[in-house]
């Protein structure tokens, strides 16, 4: 057993199997997958129930820690509650998908295979800890929450909740495609064309939300966007500061286009899903933070996790 800035960190192959999840706590533990060991920060329910909410990051997402276990108070959320949290670490830029290939703008070593993680090889070892196969959820933000839909909706038997907040829900609509390979270039220099090939690629596609909407029927949705207004979290007082509000004040204003597009598309199709649009509101973890906590008692009544 290894030791992570004074956390426990036990290899994920060494893990004895469990008839059910540790009651509560806190661990750092590495996953074997196809990239190699990926580091995952896990809460444990509280009375050991089998029920777990993978918590997605954006599209900065750090090597180091889940954007959601200190951006937030996510832990503190559902402490008391009985479904883990599972927080994978890693992944800028790779929208949670499989690629083709490593990008070649930025000397990436490895091929990006999140979907098969995610699907296969983190609740692989999570079973050999007492997490259901089929009891999940799975939420993010910005390019997590794009993700989110995309994994729930061809995993159903492994997502019973999906949610939202703040995605990117309209990939096929006019311009988002180029917009996407800039926000890339951007975040770490990786080539859209090594993630899901070029614009004609049926990879496109199938990871865009608005258009595998259908596969979404039946499941428990939660999906909000701000309207990129400056609200009670925001207080720039510093040129650095009043560019970065700017910025998620664009980045909000496209998220909520994208969403409401997406939001009839599901009227459309009859799936009902909770929708939150508040008015004020920009591309910031305080915003999100404050809508998990919206989304929780959903979440915990659909997973069976009080």
């Amino acid at each position: 057993m290894a030791s992570l800035l004074g956390v426990s960190v036990p290899a994920a192959t060494a893990v004895p199997v469990a008839h059910r999840a540790p009651a509560g706590g806190y661990e750092e533990v590495f996953v074997n997958s196809s990239m190699g060991p990926i580091k995952v920060q896990i809460q444990w329910a509280a009375r050991g129930g089998n029920a777990a909410l993978y918590l997605l990051d954006g599209l900065r997402a750090r090597n180091d820690r889940n954007g959601w276990s200190f951006e937030t108070n996510a832990l503190d959320q559902f402490r008391n509650d009985n479904l883990t949290l599972v927080m994978p670490v890693g992944g800028e830029s790779s929208f949670y998908s499989d690629w083709y290939a490593p990008s070649n703008f930025n000397g990436q070593q490895i091929t990006y295979k999140w979907e098969t993680f995610l699907t296969r090889e983190l609740p692989d070892y999570l079973a050999t800890r007492g997490v259901s196969r089929t009891n999940n959820g799975v939420l993010g933000l910005s390019m997590g929450g794009s993700a989110a839909l995309t994994l729930a909706g061809w995993h159903r038997d492994q997502f019973k909740f999906a949610g939202s907040l703040s995605g990117y829900l309209h990939i096929s609509a006019p311009g988002m495609r180029s917009a996407i390979r800039v926000a890339m270039l951007d975040a770490g220099r990786y080539n859209v064309d090594s993630m899901w090939g070029p614009p004609w690629s049926p990879e496109w596609m199938r990871n865009d939300p608005f258009v595998s909407a259908e596969q979404l029927r039946g499941l428990s949705l939660y999906i909000s966007a701000a309207s990129g207004l400056p609200g009670v979290y925001d207080h720039p007082d510093t040129p650095i500061s009043s560019f970065n509000t700017a910025t998620a004040m664009g980045l909000e204003a496209i998220s909520l286009i994208n969403t409401r597009a997406f939001q009839v598309r599901l009227n459309t199709l009859g799936i009902p899903a909770t929708y939150n649009f508040p008015a004020n509101g920009t591309h910031s973890w305080a915003y999100w933070s404050a809508e998990l906590w919206q989304a929780r008692g959903q979440i915990l009544n659909t997973l069976g996790a009080w």
